[in-house]
């Protein structure tokens, strides 16, 4: 009669606390080559005697540290169980790190998201089931690595109250997939509840996502101003169906794009920029847009204030009220001749008071609603 099957969650669950590498603390030699695994799985006190396949009665170890335990009786039972205990103090003492920022963070984080993301990509994905099989143990051990890492570092990510706006969220479920992934079969992965959630690979900088804009023109304007304190900021490139920020990143040029909401609201928590919305960002952009679709060019008054901005030589400036009214007017002093727009089209032509009109005159402003700016647009040569 042969042996009972090791059930496959305890495999995972053996090649996870491995850590990759010979449970032997003497050895620990990797056991990830580059054609696979060397992984073997030895039974601390014999099965012939005990019949036992479960975790506490299995480790994980290489052929020759397994050759040396079974045959050459060079470790006793005692000794062999106690490398449970030292590998997971090992992994504490390895990985328990409390960074002082998210960019430190990410440094750490980022290499394991992105082998764990080649080896799902070209092998899973791509139906190499082979493959998928000797390199999965790879995901299992980084991801043990990554829960530790994150659940340490907790603070440092940005949080809010409603999950739907929170990178902290992000991470919960992220962790919550990561125990699932170990405790599962690998030939039932349909089955999973909380699969790999894709954001996380916009939070640590691996691929940006097509998201929502974060509203706030208030809050990006910050950034902008913070950024360039630090002589970070290169330039933003708005009113195009992907806009975004470039930047210098340790001294190399990158974009953030304003639509890859989980690393842009990172940013901002990092950067202490959380602003209430007075102007949204997608009507904003939704404007410069149309003035881009004339071949009409402008320039912003200066990046701190992306509400205002010139074409031929006229000030514009862009605002965000449900109805523009006389004191609303009075309040914001707009110089002559300047044009303002209220970007709030909810309430079409009734978004511009009939008392805010005739203020407009007196102090020689024009006032449009979306549909007049248009047509102002389309009317420049």
């Amino acid at each position: 009669m042969g042996r009972t099957p090791i059930r496959e969650d305890i495999k995972r669950r053996l090649y996870a606390e491995s850590m990759g590498r010979c449970m032997n603390p003497n050895c620990g030699v990797s056991l990830f080559k580059a054609e696979g695994d060397i992984i073997e799985r030895a039974h601390i006190r014999p099965y012939c005697n005990t019949l036992d396949n479960s975790f506490e009665n299995l480790i994980i170890l290489c052929p020759n540290c397994h050759t040396n335990f079974d045959k050459n009786n060079a470790f006793n039972v005692e000794e062999v169980k106690q490398w449970k205990q030292i590998r997971a103090n090992e992994l504490d003492s390895f990985f328990d790190t409390k960074y002082a920022s998210f960019d430190e963070l990410k440094d750490k984080v980022r290499p394991l998201l992105m082998e764990n993301k080649t080896i799902y990509e070209n092998y899973y994905l791509n139906n190499n089931k082979d493959l998928w099989n000797k390199f999965e143990p790879k995901i299992l051990v980084n991801n043990k690595i990554l829960k530790k890492i994150l659940s340490d570092n907790l603070n440092l990510i940005q949080h809010y109250r409603d999950k739907q706006y929170s990178n902290s969220a992000l991470i919960s479920s992220f962790l919550l997939h990561i125990d699932e992934f170990e405790n599962s079969r690998s030939d039932k992965e349909k089955n999973r509840h909380v699969l790999f959630p894709e954001k996380i690979n916009s939070l640590f900088d691996i691929s940006p996502i097509d998201d929502s804009f974060i509203p706030s023109v208030e809050s990006l304007e910050l950034f902008i101003s913070q950024l360039n304190r630090e002589g970070k900021f290169i330039g933003i490139s708005l009113g195009c169906d992907n806009p975004y920020i470039s930047i210098l990143d340790s001294g190399v040029s990158s974009r953030i794009y304003l639509k890859d909401t989980p690393r842009l609201r990172q940013y901002y928590s990092d950067y202490n920029c959380f602003r209430s919305t007075s102007v949204h960002l997608g009507n904003l952009n939704f404007a410069l847009k149309c003035i881009n679709s004339r071949n009409v060019s402008f320039v912003f008054s200066n990046y701190n204030n992306l509400r205002e901005i010139y074409v031929q030589k006229n000030k514009i400036v862009f605002m965000y009220e449900y109805c523009l009214s006389r004191v609303s007017l009075e309040q914001l002093s707009p110089m002559h001749n300047s044009i303002i727009v209220n970007l709030h089209n909810w309430n079409g032509s009734s978004c511009i008071s009939r008392e805010a009109y005739d203020f407009s005159r007196e102090i020689n402003v024009t006032l449009f609603d979306m549909t007049g700016f248009c047509k102002y647009i389309n009317g420049i040569q």
